[in-house]
């Protein structure tokens, strides 16, 4: 596969998720490096949607480690129950915060965030690390983003369980 996106200008949100996760299956196809893989991954969801922060935290003991990412700087390393990352990771499910300023605990790494998303990356079954997807707008993620974030999710962890 070419590692140019075809993206539709018109379609929305879900539009532009059904076009970009079979381009995303290809290009993971074949790639045995994990780390490669997310920054791929984390790379065409950069490109597709216009995200303040889009990365991955990996679980490594009891805290998430920074991963590949795009954007300003970030956390490095995010207690589990900690921040929105470490409660969702904990909860093993996505979370979705509209105004980060009303979420109790919230680590801010970047002070133009405004909304969050946060989806658990299962591989093998067992808990990786998150999908991270940060906004400069309040309440940014709907039903269309979450739902094509989490099929991202779906296909990172069924790739990253193959590495």
């Amino acid at each position: 596969m070419s590692e140019e996106l075809r993206l539709p200008v018109a379609g929305g949100v879900a539009g532009r998720f059904a076009a970009l996760l079979p381009q995303l299956e290809a290009l993971l196809a074949g790639e045995t490096d994990q780390t490669a893989s997310l920054a791929n991954a984390v790379a065409a969801l950069a490109t597709a949607f216009d995200y303040l922060w889009v990365g991955v935290y990996r679980l490594v003991g009891d805290e998430l480690v920074l991963g590949p990412f795009q954007g300003p700087p970030a956390c490095t390393r995010i207690p589990l129950g900690k921040g929105v990352c470490g409660t969702a990771a904990a909860r093993g499910e996505t979370l979705v915060v509209p105004d980060v300023d009303a979420f109790p605990g919230h680590i801010a790494c970047s002070s133009a965030s405004r909304s969050e998303i946060v989806v658990p990356l299962l591989a093998r079954g067992k808990l990786f690390g998150v999908l991270d997807v940060d906004s400069a707008e309040i309440d940014a993620f709907g039903g269309d983003q979450q739902a094509g974030l989490e099929a991202t999710a779906r296909i990172l962890g069924e790739h990253l369980s193959n590495c």
